[in-house]
C-alpha cells in the first residue's frame, strides 16, 4: 500500500474526491489506484483562522510511486494463536465489561470454551435499570452503570482513545468495528462509539463469544475461590436464585471493574497482595457545547466539524498535586453513576452524535495512598465511601445530585440559583456547596486548575458553569499484584484491567483482556 499523509481539506468531501486532490497533489493516475483505505483523519484548529481536517490515505496502486511516498503493508488483524492445550478445564471469566469481553472473545476464538460470570444484567436490560434509575432514584444495587454487561464505559461516550502505542490497541478497534461499531473508528484522531451505539457491540461479542463456546451466567456474583497448593481449583458464585454454583477450575481471569468493592475483600481476605494505588477524585463541570466549539475552532471554518473537545492538566508548583480534565462528553450528560445505597457518584454519558446542548467533563485532583491514614490496603474505598454518602445528604437523600454555580464555589457559598447553564444530572439535583463534601486540598486545587485551564479556553471558568459531585469512580483505588505471568501469589488467578489496577478505560481494559487471554493460551501450549 502507498501512504500519502497530510492531506489538507478545507470542505466537507466525499472519500472520491479526497483521493482526486491526493493523486492530484502527488502527480498519481488516479485510474491506476484500485483501493483506498482511510489511514486517518483529525482537525487542524491551531489557527482557528485556517482550520482544516488533515487525512492520511493508503491506496493500492498499480503504477510506479514516487520516491516521496511511503509504502507499508496492508494491516492484518489476527492474532496467530497455537491451539494445542494442555488443560481440559475451561478458563472462568469474572466480569464482563472491557476486559473480561475482549480475554473471553481471545479465549473462545482459539478453542477454550470460557465461561463468562456478570454479577449484573446483560447489557439491554441494564440499559433499563440505567433508566429507571436517572426517572426515579430507584437504584438496582446489581445493575447500574457500574456494574453489567460492557462495564462502567458502556454508560460514558466509548471513548476508544489511549496513550499506549500497542499493535494490539489496532487489533481491538477492528474487532469494534467487526462488531458493529462505526467504521471511522479505524482512522479518526479520537474514536467513541457513543453509548447508543456500544450497547448493540456489546450484545454482538456477547455472542460471538457464544457461538465460539462460551456461557454467560448473568445476576450472578462470585463469593469466593478455592485453591490447593497455592493452584486455584474452583470458582464459587451465587445467582439471582440465591443458588449456589461451584465451578472447578484450574484459571480465573478477574476482571472485576474498579467499583467491585465487595470482591475486593474476599480476594484481600483469601490472602491476594495488593497495594493501594493513586486515583483522582473531583466534581463534573458543564459548559454550553457551543462556547467550547468557537474556543477550540473560532467562527470562520465552513466544515462542518464535529462537537469540540478538550483535555487540560494543571500541576500545582512544589506540590504533589495535579488537576486534569477526564473522560470529557460533548453534547452529553451528566449520568448517574452510583452502585450502592446512599452515596453519589457521577460520570458523563454522550450518543454517537453528541449533539447534547451541553458540555461536560470530570475535573479531577490526584489523591494519593499517604493521604489515608493507617496500613489499611481498602483505606481508598472507604475514602471514596465517604465522600459518596456526603454527596447523597448533600443532594437530599434521594439521589438528587448537590450542583453548584462555579461563582459560588470560588466563594464558598451554597448556591441559590443557577444561570444560563442548566445542570443535566437527573434524576434531579439540589444547589449545595461542594467544598462541604470535598477535601479542603482538592477544593484548593480545582480552584487553580480551573482557572489555569480559563486561560486555555477561553469561558471555561465562567461563573455560571455548573459543578456536579462528586466524582469519584475515575479508576481504581486498589493494585491487585500479578507476576510476568499476569497472575496473582495464586497460580491459574489473573487479576486483569481496571479494577486490578491495570487499565484506565475501554482500550487500555480491552487489552489488558487480550494479554491475560494470551498468557493462558501460552501456558497451555
Amino acid at each position: 500500500m502507498v501512504r500519502i499523509e497530510n492531506i489538507r481539506i478545507y470542505e466537507d468531501l466525499e472519500i472520491d474526491e479526497i483521493l482526486a486532490i491526493a493523486c492530484k497533489k502527488n502527480k498519481l493516475d488516479k485510474s491506476k489506484v484500485k483501493k483506498v483505505i482511510i489511514h486517518k483523519k483529525s482537525v487542524d484548529a491551531r489557527k482557528k483562522d485556517n482550520v482544516f481536517y488533515n487525512y492520511s490515505i493508503d491506496i493500492d496502486y498499480d503504477g510506479k510511486v514516487p520516491k516521496n511516498l511511503k509504502i507499508v503493508p496492508e494491516e492484518d488483524f489476527k492474532l496467530n494463536i497455537n491451539k494445542n492445550r494442555k488443560s481440559n478445564a475451561r478458563p472462568v471469566i469474572v466480569g464482563a465489561g472491557p476486559a473480561g469481553l475482549f480475554c473471553a472473545l481471545l479465549l473462545a476464538k482459539n478453542g477454550y470454551n470460557p465461561i463468562v460470570i456478570e454479577r449484573g444484567k446483560c447489557v439491554i436490560d441494564r440499559k433499563n435499570d440505567v433508566d429507571t434509575f436517572s426517572k426515579t432514584g430507584m437504584i438496582n444495587t446489581s445493575s447500574n452503570i457500574q456494574f453489567g454487561e460492557g462495564g462502567a464505559g458502556t454508560f460514558s461516550d466509548g471513548k476508544l482513545t489511549t496513550n499506549i502505542d500497542d499493535p494490539l490497541g489496532r487489533i481491538i478497534l477492528h474487532e469494534f468495528a467487526s462488531h458493529g461499531a462505526p467504521e471511522q473508528i479505524m482512522y479518526i484522531a479520537k474514536p467513541h462509539i457513543g453509548t447508543d451505539n456500544l450497547i448493540k457491540v456489546v450484545e454482538n461479542i456477547r455472542n460471538d463469544i457464544i457461538e465460539h463456546g462460551g456461557t454467560f451466567y448473568f445476576e450472578t456474583l462470585v463469593t469466593d475461590i478455592e485453591f490447593d497448593n497455592n493452584q486455584l481449583s474452583s470458582v464459587i458464585a451465587i445467582n439471582k436464585d440465591k443458588e449456589i454454583i461451584k465451578i472447578k477450575t484450574d484459571t480465573a481471569v478477574f476482571a472485576i471493574g474498579h467499583s467491585a468493592r465487595d470482591t475486593f475483600k474476599m480476594l484481600h481476605d483469601k490472602g491476594l497482595n495488593m497495594e493501594r494505588k493513586n486515583f483522582s477524585v473531583g466534581v463534573r463541570i458543564e459548559h454550553k457545547q457551543s462556547m467550547i466549539n468557537e474556543a477550540q475552532y473560532g467562527t470562520k471554518t465552513k466544515l462542518k466539524l464535529p462537537p469540540a473537545e478538550y483535555k487540560l492538566a494543571y500541576h500545582e508548583k512544589d506540590s504533589i498535586r495535579s488537576c486534569y480534565t477526564f473522560c470529557m462528553c460533548p453534547g452529553g450528560v451528566v449520568m448517574a453513576s452510583s452502585s450502592g445505597e446512599e452515596e453519589i457518584v457521577t460520570n458523563g454519558m454522550s450518543t454517537f452524535s453528541r449533539d447534547g446542548e451541553n458540555a461536560n467533563s470530570a475535573v479531577l485532583v490526584n489523591v494519593v495512598p499517604e493521604d489515608f491514614p493507617g496500613d489499611d490496603v481498602l483505606a481508598g474505598v472507604e475514602f471514596q465511601r465517604e465522600l459518596e454518602h456526603k454527596a447523597f445528604i448533600a443532594g437530599g437523600s434521594n439521589y438528587n445530585a448537590p450542583c453548584q454555580r462555579l461563582e459560588d464555589f470560588y466563594n464558598n457559598v451554597k448556591s441559590e440559583k443557577i444561570g444560563y447553564i442548566v445542570p443535566s444530572y437527573k434524576p434531579g439535583y439540589t444547589l449545595s456547596n461542594l467544598n462541604d463534601i470535598l477535601p479542603d486540598y482538592v477544593c484548593r486545587v480545582l480552584k487553580d486548575g480551573i482557572k489555569d485551564f480559563d486561560r486555555k479556553i477561553k469561558g471555561f471558568a465562567d461563573n455560571d458553569a455548573i459543578l456536579t459531585g462528586v466524582e469519584t469512580r475515575s479508576s481504581s483505588p486498589v493494585r491487585i499484584l500479578r507476576n510476568e505471568l499476569l497472575e496473582s501469589k495464586i497460580e491459574g488467578l489473573y487479576p486483569c484491567g481496571e479494577g486490578a489496577g491495570y487499565a484506565g478505560g475501554i482500550m487500555t481494559a480491552a487489552m489488558d483482556g487480550f494479554k491475560c487471554a494470551i498468557k493462558i493460551i501460552e501456558k497451555n501450549n
